[in-house]
């Protein structure tokens, strides 16, 4: 792994993967060439592009002709720019031009941001390139890390106001990335609450084309992630660009495929309704952008993403760690809960061998429904029948931890809260505000409502031994407008409220290292890397539907690593859907991912509750595989009635394989899965016969059985 600058040219590398950047004559930056590993000699800018003369030179030297790395707006190239920018004089058209460069180890955190780590200085080499316009008084520092072990670029870039008494901007992407003319296909995941990260398979075609997120928050409806690849790559073959912007916030991923077929591809922060004002000497820092290439289809670029998630975006103790099983009262009680139910649940969880009670919404304040007390996060005692103390204490004497559910970004207009600060809630002035489930976002832009998050939290938190905490957020923003800021920088309140988040879960996360934090957002409504920062797992989505989740967690297999993602049995009919499933498959289907259970307990006879400790019992002996195996997926319930995937340890002794079935179908057809990743010169003991790595890969094993409507069964493999 390396970065070498030689003949003007930029070259990030490792062992199979090459990025080259061209400093021309013009002192451009030009995107020479991304993907397998090759000699940057060997290459260079062609002297004719699209039939035209392009001689870095002559006096018809056009940006509109290249491949470039940060392109600017109003120049000589007609594409979408990277950046826009208003000047005090209402220039709009700065040119960067290359000035430096500067190559150091390791990779720099990014400050106030969320960001990929790194452990020690050998595993990354970082490039950042300074650009400037000194006409405008423009800088643009681009910053490159490569990774020496995985095919990873992280990009982000920092834009300073040099001279002018102040500027606007008013787009900021993260990543911007020429692709010579070829036939290009893309996949994002695409969803609504309760129905997230499906699969949408497109071509790219001629004009721009992409998604977006105009919530405040990552969304239900679109994740910040993109999959650009070859047309016709599959899981096992072709050249894949996986990128996924580490951000929470407002997103846009936008391809531009112009009149000579080239096609261009950017994300960051999505410009709509954003004007960041910077004053003289003021810098505005993007979000990072973590790129992955595979030249072996869409498996090795989830792998890589795994990895690198798990292992360098998470953080501190439970980044790569073993979750507990828990039990969430929320579908089993809802808001009517006693404390007498509660420890009748915590009894039946903890004879089963669940190790984490967590208690969900209605516990503080006078919230006994929806309409009331979020921001009041004092705990009802009457309601509780004592202190969250003395309930801990009652979970820990049943050998279980003891968990709480917050929602500390929302604000009830029915609160003490509001009605000592109505000015602390996100409306506009003289104008009545639009509720979502009764209550109103509280605004993270002003410091004195971080402050009063913080001091509640860490006094609840400190004074009960509380060891998991759900931080939930269930409405989009509406009605933007800070009253913290002035007129001319209320385009600056999405970003800004970001920032304020990510200062409150540094600052949470930090004060309580011991607890395990997950996110959730109505589900997967923030389900996002920004979030797995400070939290190392998300809520999935609100549906618990076994069927409905073969869909939402194949798709978020992706990019998210299974130790990321919450997963529950729930009681039938589903919530959600009205679906009544087995409950082995509802057991099967959750099994991948932080596993746990989310309904009452304490009403289910012994046949379920006997069922549920096999599988409370099953799910220890597998979970690590689960946390840290590599991922493949087999079959693709968006294309089949089937789904299967499989987990492999890293030194591929030991294996998990799941099937499952959608809806069954007379006459139906023999499964024959073939596995992946196995070592093909070994052998394994599957359903207690022997076979070798080569059959199972090549021929497969055979599923042939009368199918029913949501069979689903684990197969367990070891190396003999």
């Amino acid at each position: 792994m390396a970065i070498e600058f030689k003949n003007n040219k930029i070259h990030l590398y490792n062992d199979s993967m090459s990025y080259i950047i061209e400093i021309s004559k013009q002192n451009d930056l030009l995107s020479l060439y991304y993907g397998a590993r090759i000699e940057a000699d060997d290459i260079e800018c062609p002297k004719r592009i699209h039939g035209a003369a392009c001689c870095q030179d002559g006096n018809d030297y056009s940006l509109s002709l290249f491949a470039q790395e940060y392109p600017s707006a109003g120049a000589s190239d007609f594409r979408s720019p990277a950046y826009e920018i208003e000047t005090d004089k209402g220039l709009h058209t700065p040119e960067l031009k290359y000035k430096s460069h500067k190559i150091i180890k390791g990779k720099p955190p990014i400050k106030g941001l969320p960001s990929v780590y790194t452990e020690n200085e050998s595993e990354a080499q970082t490039v950042i390139v300074t650009t400037a316009d000194d006409v405008h008084g423009i800088e643009v520092k681009l910053y490159y890390t490569v990774f020496e072990k995985l095919n990873v670029i992280c990009r982000h870039s920092e834009i300073t106001n040099v001279s002018n008494p102040y500027i606007y901007l008013n787009n900021a992407q993260s990543v911007s990335l020429d692709f010579p003319a070829g036939e290009y296909e893309y996949i994002h995941l695409e969803g609504a609450w309760a129905r997230e990260k499906h699969i949408d398979r497109n071509t790219v075609h001629k004009g721009i084309q992409g998604f977006e997120s105009r919530r405040g928050a990552s969304g239900h409806v679109e994740n910040p992630f993109l999959m650009f690849f070859d047309k016709g790559s599959n899981e096992d073959y072709g050249n894949v660009y996986g990128i996924s912007l580490v951000y929470s916030g407002n997103h846009r991923f936008l391809m531009e495929q112009e009149m000579y077929e080239t096609v261009r591809v950017q994300t960051g922060i999505n410009p709509f309704n954003f004007r960041f004002k910077l004053n003289k000497g003021e810098s505005f820092v993007t979000p990072e952008a973590v790129m992955v290439y595979s030249s072996n289809g869409f498996a090795n670029m989830s792998n890589t993403f795994h990895k690198l998630y798990r292992t360098r975006l998470c953080r501190g103790k439970w980044c790569d760690k073993a979750r507990p099983i828990l039990i969430n009262n929320w579908e089993g009680t809802y808001f009517n809960f006693t404390k007498e139910k509660l420890l009748e649940i915590a009894d039946a969880a903890s004879k089963i061998g669940i190790e984490l009670f967590v208690l969900d919404d209605g516990w503080f304040g006078k919230r006994n429904n929806d309409n009331s007390s979020l921001g009041d996060w004092y705990e009802n005692k009457e309601k509780l029948e004592g202190t969250l103390a003395e309930l801990a204490e009652e979970m820990n004497k049943r050998d279980l931890k003891f968990g709480l559910w917050f929602e500390p970004e929302m604000i009830s207009p029915d609160s003490d809260l509001f009605r000592v600060h109505p000015e602390w809630a996100v409306s506009v002035p003289n104008v009545k505000p639009h509720l979502s489930r009764n209550q109103l976002v509280l605004d993270y832009t002003r410091a004195d409502v971080r402050e009063y998050i913080i001091e509640r939290l860490t006094d609840i938190l400190s004074n009960a031994n509380i060891e998991y905490v759900k931080w939930d957020m269930n409405r989009n923003m509406s009605d933007v407008y800070s009253l913290n800021l002035p007129s001319d920088c209320q385009g600056e309140f999405y970003h800004r409220y970001i920032l304020g988040l990510y200062e409150v879960l540094e600052k949470i996360t930090s004060a309580f290292p011991d607890i395990l934090f997950e996110g959730c957002a109505g589900g997967g409504g923030r389900n996002d890397p920004g979030m797995l920062y400070y939290m190392p797992q998300n809520w999935a989505s609100d549906d618990t539907d076994a069927v409905e989740r073969l869909y939402i967690q194949y798709g978020g297999s992706m990019v998210y690593p299974a130790s990321t993602v919450g997963a529950h049995v729930s009681a039938v009919p589903n919530h959600q859907t009205g679906r009544t499933t087995p409950l082995s498959m509802r057991g099967t289907v959750a099994m991948n991912g932080a596993f746990g259970y989310e309904l009452d307990l304490s009403s289910l006879g012994d046949y379920e509750l006997a069922e549920m400790k096999k599988q409370v019992e099953f799910y220890k002996s597998i979970r690590e595989l689960v946390m840290t195996g590599d991922y493949y997926r087999l079959l693709n319930p968006f294309t089949s009635r089937h789904s299967a995937w499989m987990y492999i340890s890293e030194d591929r002794s030991k294996a998990l394989v799941y099937y499952a079935v959608k809806e069954v179908r007379p006459a139906n057809e023999t499964a024959f899965l073939k596995l992946k990743g196995l070592d093909e010169n070994a052998e394994y003991k599957i359903n207690g016969e022997i076979k070798s790595g080569k059959t199972l890969m090549n021929y497969g094993i055979v599923i042939d059985i009368n199918e029913s409507d949501c069979y689903s069964t684990i197969i367990r493999l070891e190396r003999v």
